[in-house]
């Protein structure tokens, strides 16, 4: 993966020009190019799906972007742009209304960033509580994947987002059921991707470590911030993943852990 992310970052200038074209750059590196396709991305209001639509936006692409914490979407620097449809939704683990979002579309990619985050060890962790977990991440990842498929004709791209816990499963003691629920999305991914690979759709995931962003820090204030992957980073691996320039790449949980 190391290869073409850098030409990705290109897409995360917000202030560039919005018709950036696949063709190469003055220092040879290709640049992501969704002009004329759809893309859904979920959790598209938050700190690393701003970045992400921010990219896709930069490379011609459209939008639709469900939301669920209104504060979030008055925030949203994209929810005046053209190119954006915002959709209110109350839950991504209803199937009813993960229809309203993509209804009626054709796409060509469908990014999952939506979920949840709730430490607690298995002892202190009722049924409730994990349930929760398994709806907010796994469920919704579910629900979107099999209605982007079938708002696919012919090819397209799906992007899923794992996480460190889902590959290294030590690393889950004491947020167990979020590491139960993201280890299911990563298993989603590589069976997913299996089964569909002859349509023509290919299907990864990205798997990151403690991003940097405003909560993370306000939330460990002692942390080294430097080696946490920024989300504009994370965001430039999903635009390649969800890009046509990705055309071999499937079943992958690919780690996105900057330095630490």
């Amino acid at each position: 993966m190391a290869g073409p992310v850098p030409a990705v970052h290109a897409l995360l200038n917000y202030g560039k020009d919005a018709n950036v074209r696949h063709n190469a750059g003055h220092d040879g590196e290709m640049v992501m190019n969704f002009s004329g396709k759809h893309v859904v991305a979920t959790g598209g209001t938050g700190a690393l799906g701003t970045a992400v639509v921010g990219g896709l936006l930069a490379a011609g692409g459209r939008c639709t972007v469900p939301y669920v914490h209104e504060a979030e979407a008055q925030r949203f620097p994209y929810s005046g742009d053209p190119n954006v449809t915002l959709v209110a939704v109350a839950d991504l683990a209803d199937e009813a209304m993960v229809a309203k979002v993509y209804g009626g579309l054709t796409l060509w990619a469908s990014i999952h960033i939506a979920g949840g985050f709730a430490p607690g060890k298995v002892a202190e962790t009722g049924q409730a509580a994990l349930m929760a977990q398994l709806e907010s991440n796994l469920v919704s990842c579910f629900l979107c994947c099999r209605a982007a498929i079938n708002a696919m004709q012919g090819s397209g791209r799906i992007v899923n987002v794992a996480a460190r816990p889902a590959l290294e499963w030590r690393s889950g003691a004491g947020m167990t059921a979020y590491t139960v629920s993201k280890t299911g999305v990563a298993a989603l991914t590589v069976s997913l991707a299996e089964e569909v690979a002859k349509d023509g759709i290919l299907v990864n995931a990205v798997a990151p470590s403690i991003m940097d962003t405003s909560a993370n820090r306000k939330a460990m204030p002692k942390a080294d911030f430097d080696k946490w992957p920024k989300v504009e980073e994370v965001a430039a691996t999903i635009l390649f993943l969800a890009s046509p320039d990705n055309r071999v790449t499937r079943g992958a949980i690919v780690p996105v852990y900057g330095k630490s």
